[in-house]
């Protein structure tokens, strides 16, 4: 295994680059069209550790840690939706990312979304996306995010014990995952801490849970867009869907129906097949695409 990023083991990665870009920090692996993953709230590129066996073979990934996440210092909007926006955006152009496909969860799921929406990109996944609640589901949201954060800091140095078991990772985890109980332990550990120490997560909440809502459509000159959602998703909600399917009109809703909020856990063999199907193909075989 390679040193460097610790994105999770029992794969073997092709190409391992760790450049700083600016403000944020990221690394590459993989063979194939290039393809940049986002990840959500409090976390870190580790997220994606579950299907980067399976989409490395056929995408070189360009995998970044959000600025005031992971690896990549805070600059001074990284506490607003639209400052991660623009960190983003500029990464690219630093990059020589235009055009590029794109896959995002969650807080990331919408940032690839408003990416879409500006323009200039090649085909994009969103997987349960932010930016679409209504009504109660803001306040519903910010409380149970902020009330999660704020218990995590509280007990860190139970994190390992807590994330380790079965119990207690279901109850950790019961608004997130459609099966805590069957997640990797090391994974939930990481994600966990990621959570406790994100300094910005507070500001994120309140700007992601009171700001407007994500708006659309695509540009014409973004590629096409994939929306994909669990079916068990307690965060964003399943109501949520059809806002975001009728704020992108072009956009493909797939549901992931033994999933909660983040299918590149709950079903990552799926996940990966509609990541690969919507960037350009390939991989067939044992996947377990509905």
């Amino acid at each position: 295994r390679a040193a460097g990023g610790g994105l999770g083991s029992g794969w073997s990665r092709t190409r391992v680059r760790l450049v700083p870009a600016g403000m944020i920090d990221f690394e590459t692996t993989g063979l194939g069209p290039k393809l940049l993953l986002v990840h959500g709230l409090g976390s870190t590129r580790n997220a994606w550790a579950p299907v980067l066996p399976l989409l490395a073979p056929h995408r070189e990934l360009i995998i970044l840690d959000l600025p005031g996440h992971g690896a990549s210092p805070a600059e001074d909007d990284s506490g607003t939706f639209a400052g991660l926006v623009r960190s983003v955006r500029a990464f690219m152009e630093a990059q020589g990312l235009a055009g590029v496909d794109m896959v995002g969860s969650s807080l990331g799921a919408r940032i690839v979304l408003e990416l879409a929406r500006q323009g200039g990109v090649g085909a994009v996944v969103a997987l349960d996306p932010g930016g679409f609640w209504q009504g109660w589901e803001r306040t519903y949201a910010g409380t149970s995010l902020a009330a999660s954060a704020g218990l995590l800091r509280l007990s860190k140095p139970l994190i390992p014990a807590l994330a380790h078991n079965p119990v207690s990772r279901t109850a950790l985890l019961a608004q997130l995952s459609a099966r805590p109980w069957a997640l990797d332990g090391a994974l939930v550990e990481r994600e966990l801490k990621s959570l406790a120490e994100t300094r910005t997560v507070d500001a994120l909440i309140q700007d992601l849970t009171t700001g407007p809502a994500q708006q659309g459509p695509a540009a014409p000159d973004s590629g096409p867009v994939v929306i994909g959602w669990g079916a068990h998703d307690r965060l964003c909600l399943p109501q949520q869907a059809h806002r975001a399917a009728a704020a992108f009109p072009t956009a493909r809703l797939h549901w992931f129906k033994g999933s909660g909020h983040f299918p590149l856990w709950d079903q990552p063999e799926e996940a990966a097949q509609v990541i690969l199907d919507a960037t350009g193909g390939r991989w067939r075989e044992g996947a377990r695409a509905s």
